[in-house]
């Protein structure tokens, strides 16, 4: 029983038991890049995972790269300058000196939980404006919030108006 017990909380420490993403399906015709931007990958810990992390020690998470949106995507545009896309993106985590006219906006969220979430959005330039843009399917702002804060929980209209009374003074006026 202790060798059983020894085993499971060397096995839950290890980095290496995480499940990877999955691998996106080759697209018919499309480059890497465009299978990369297919959108935000989100694969979740398996149970056997989820019961060995009761022995693991605590694992925050991680967030790297830049995250975009759904609405901040929807205001890019093409044939914007490079110092619009700054504006509505940020700086790119990647600029290749390569490949001087392509941006990447790298996104890679590693839950404590195990869940893991990925995406990646890719700007191209011509002549310094916006000539195409890849970035899928994004979550929202409102999702992305949701995924690291838990869901918003909806207040009881007593407790709301109990709220208002103690904290505000109403004024009203009458005609």
């Amino acid at each position: 029983m202790a060798a059983l017990a020894c085993a499971s909380l060397t096995l839950s420490g290890c980095a290496a038991w995480r499940t990877p993403a999955p691998n996106a399906a080759p697209v018919a015709g499309a480059d890497g890049a465009a299978v990369a931007n297919a959108g935000a990958q989100t694969t979740k810990a398996t149970n056997l995972q989820k019961f060995l992390w009761v022995f693991s020690p605590y694992r925050p998470d991680i967030q790297q790269g830049n995250f975009v949106s759904q609405e901040m995507l929807a205001q890019l545009k093409v044939g914007q300058t490079r110092d619009q896309v700054l504006f509505i993106l940020g700086t790119p985590l990647l600029t290749d000196i390569f490949h001087n006219d392509r941006w990447d906006y790298p996104f890679y969220l590693a839950r404590g939980d195990g869940e893991l979430t990925s995406s990646r959005v890719s700007v191209f330039f011509k002549d310094n404006k916006v000539e195409k843009f890849d970035g899928g399917n994004l979550p929202t702002e409102r999702d992305y919030i949701a995924r690291i804060a838990g869901p918003a929980k909806a207040k009881p209209d007593a407790e709301v108006k109990k709220k208002e009374e103690a904290g505000s003074a109403s004024i009203q006026i009458n005609k």
